[in-house]
């Protein structure tokens, strides 16, 4: 059946009468009836085929109800199944809440995308009177208008803006290909023919690429994940789609990626008495001196993270005129102050007070974790001392841990090519050696599980007053140093309830050194609002800068500043046979945790330059480097909609340089002591391990050169269990992503 609607108002012709006459010409003899039908006095002629080939009437009727239902009723019903859609991927509740429904939220989210996207081609594919078309565009604004008002939040109780921008993502680059699809289709001749073949050739590519970035998915800097049998494997169909967007796709809209310089160049340095100079491009301009405040010594209560932090932070600023006529000394507590000249900033630090000047911590009696009655651990084991060791060195190593949030083992090679090579190049057996973990699984969706096994070593902390490892370290003798990137305080953050009191100070307690104020700055995290915005602060999607540098930047300066005074010290009391204090370093990057994955390229070139002047330095030949991560991304299209990226978020990133006298140790204790004769390094790195073991890498290391030997075998420097499963390792069964075939 054919037929032709000859109305001018709402529709385009799909046949004309001619085309029809010479179709009921080619029928042949076959007899056609022609049938009018003018009920709302639009003619409409069509031909009914009276031959083995008869449509059914009851199809017929169907199909003139269908052609009768008036566009506007389309369009209604359209609307109305976006809006409820969208309306119900608002849903909201707490982190596993959002965790166990996001799927749901996900195909609401697309079904939203669809029904607008249909209403979209209808407005301009489509005959419409430029009233209705006027009339719906206006609809569709006052809806979106509507919706985003309901909710534009940025939590978990409310996450309305992070839905528009999936709702965007999916919703703008499909309409941009069905518009260019339907431009081309009406200029060219044979298009579709052109389509199809181009649709051909593009799909073998992607097969092609999806086969590579497949591959690439489990390769590591000098290895790969092994499907070994025995060992848990990645569940689900790995299909890594998201390799196929090029870098930079998902927040090109957002602007530059680069830090904006200041307007005028400002030098400004510290000297070893403390003294400020500051010599400023323009000379006519007023120098201020913003004096940061010392928070190592907050109580819990002042560190409350959002409106409270911060706020305090910008409240206990002192703003000090600056005058080269006059000396400017600093105060000796002071780490960082900012130099202000005419409407250009910038951030000094330093290392105060000196290490000549700290005196050695001693922990009081009842909280010393050398005591096993302050120990979170089981009872204590029997302890190994390897002062009888033959050619072990008994000097402790320094450790270095580098926490890069919401990082996963493939996203770091995707957004950090060149650490990757400079990590590779790192690796020189003989000297340092450098292995990687592709099973590493972490035991919670977000920071708070994971972090607190690695730092503390329970997710439920069982005694009062926990303190973080780096307390571990203070306590025997290393100088201890951490910078929080965020604004935050881990320890009020994620164990601050297990406190007696809020007026406890676990910096003042566990930290010889701490940076945190410059982060706090407004500059960089919103005093006002949303902290967490999408386009200012610590989670933005956007370029994270402050003072016309990335903030990460100002993070490593203050790391390479601890480094080299704290080694020009160390080697002078070697040189006088004194008793060389270690160091242990902390610090939290954050330019992983945002939806789109693009803002973590901006920490590549900043950590290519802090491995390499590690390397320089030969600070790796006594010095334990960890780069580990809390978790994969858990937000963004990767992790909604593939499940690729679900696997992503349980496998964060974990390497470790070990330096080679400490390599052959524990292969020898391994070989004589181990239950397995095998290279515990070459084991673990194929073998589901969590951040509990990487809490007690960390115990080992503080311990040396006894520990006890319990640690010790649940440390990364022991071969972990073969087969081990999600149960045994602590990772809950709702959670686990890697499982032992057998058992799927």
């Amino acid at each position: 059946m054919s037929y032709s609607r000859m109305d001018s108002g709402d529709s385009l012709p799909l046949y004309s009468r001619e085309h029809d006459s010479e179709s009921a010409s080619t029928l042949g003899s076959q007899p056609v009836s022609p049938v009018i039908n003018s009920q709302d006095g639009t003619d409409l002629a069509y031909y009914e085929v009276s031959s083995k080939h008869h449509i059914p009437s009851s199809y017929n009727r169907c199909a003139n109800l269908l052609l009768h239902v008036p566009k506007s009723v389309v369009v209604a019903g359209l609307l109305t199944i976006f809006t409820a859609s969208y309306l119900l991927s608002l849903q909201a509740g707490n982190l596993v809440y959002i965790n166990e429904h996001l799927g749901i939220i996900g195909v609401e989210l697309v079904v939203s995308v669809i029904s607008l996207t249909v209403v979209t081609v209808m407005l301009y594919a489509s005959r419409m009177r430029s009233n209705t078309r006027r009339g719906t565009l206006l609809v569709i604004m006052c809806i979106s208008v509507a919706l985003y008002w309901y909710d534009h939040g940025e939590r978990f109780e409310h996450h309305g803006f992070y839905n528009l921008l999936v709702f965007l993502a999916i919703f703008v680059p499909l309409n941009v290909a069905i518009a260019l699809f339907y431009v081309l289709w009406c200029k060219i001749d044979n298009f579709i023919v052109y389509f199809f073949i181009s649709l051909a050739i593009g799909g073998i590519a992607a097969s092609a690429s999806l086969v590579h970035y497949r591959q690439v998915f489990d390769q590591g800097t000098l290895g790969a994940f092994q499907y070994t049998p025995g060992e848990c494997q990645w569940t689900g169909r790995n299909i890594p789609f998201i390799d196929l967007l090029p870098a930079g796709t998902q927040n090109f809209w957002a602007g530059s990626m680069y830090c904006r310089p200041e307007s005028q160049r400002i030098k400004a340095s510290v000297d070893g008495d403390g003294v400020l100079r500051v010599a400023c491009e323009s000379e006519d301009k007023d120098v201020f001196v913003d004096v940061l405040p010392e928070t190592r010594q907050w109580p819990l209560k002042d560190k409350d993270m959002w409106n409270v932090f911060n706020h305090l932070v910008l409240k206990r600023i002192v703003r000090l005129p600056y005058s080269s006529s006059r000396p400017f000394v600093l105060n000796e507590t002071t780490q960082a102050v900012v130099v202000r000249c005419g409407s250009s900033s910038t951030i000094v630090t330093r290392v105060s007070p000196s290490l000549a000047k700290l005196p050695v911590y001693v922990p009081p009696s009842d909280s010393d974790t050398r005591s096993s009655g302050n120990s979170p651990s089981a009872p204590a084991s029997a302890r190994f001392n390897i002062s009888g060791v033959p050619k072990v060195q008994l000097e402790r190593p320094n450790v270095i841990y580098l926490m890069l949030d919401a990082v996963s083992h493939r996203q770091f090679y995707r957004r950090l090519p060149k650490s990757a090579q400079v990590l590779k190049a790192l690796h020189r057996p003989g000297s340092h050696r450098l292995f990687e973990l592709y099973r590493y699984h972490s035991v919670g969706f977000s920071t708070d599980n994971s972090t607190k096994a690695t730092y503390v070593g329970e997710i439920f902390p069982s005694r009062p007053n926990p303190l973080p490892i780096w307390a571990h370290y203070r306590d025997r003798g290393y100088v201890t140093a951490r910078v929080e990137t965020g604004c935050d305080d881990w320890a009020k953050e994620y164990t601050g309830n297990k406190y007696k009191s809020q007026e406890y100070s676990v910096g003042n307690r566990s930290l010889d050194y701490e940076l945190s104020s410059p982060f706090c700055l407004p500059e960089y995290y919103p005093n006002v609002g949303n902290a967490f915005g999408n386009f200012k602060g610590p989670y933005s999607l956007t370029a994270r800068c402050l003072y016309g540098r990335y903030v990460h930047d100002w993070a490593f300066d203050y790391l390479s500043q601890l480094r080299t005074e704290l080694r020009e010290h160390r080697t002078k009391q070697l040189a006088h046979q004194k008793d060389a204090r270690p160091y242990m370093l902390s610090a939290t990057f954050l330019e992983g945790h945002e939806g789109t994955g693009e803002v973590l390229r901006t920490v590549d070139d900043s950590l290519a330059a802090f491995l390499v002047s590690m390397r320089d330095s030969g600070e790796l030949n006594d010095t334990v480097l960890i780069i580990g991560a809390d978790h994969g991304l858990h937000m963004g299209l990767n992790f909604a909609f593939l499940q690729s990226g679900r696997i992503e978020h349980k496998n964060p990133f974990f390497a470790m340089l070990v330096p080679e006298w400490l390599h052959e140790f524990s292969e020898k204790y391994q070989t004589e002591y181990g239950s397995e004769k095998v290279s515990p390094f070459a084991a673990n790195e194929q073998r589901l391990v969590t951040p509990f073991e990487t809490h007690h890498t960390f115990r080992v290391l503080a311990d040396w050169p006894e520990f006890e030997a319990d640690s010790w075998k649940r440390s990364l420097f022991a071969a972990q269990k073969a087969g081990k499963t999600c149960e045994e390792a602590g990772i809950g069964a709702n959670f686990c992503m890697c499982k032992i075939p057998a058992t799927q």
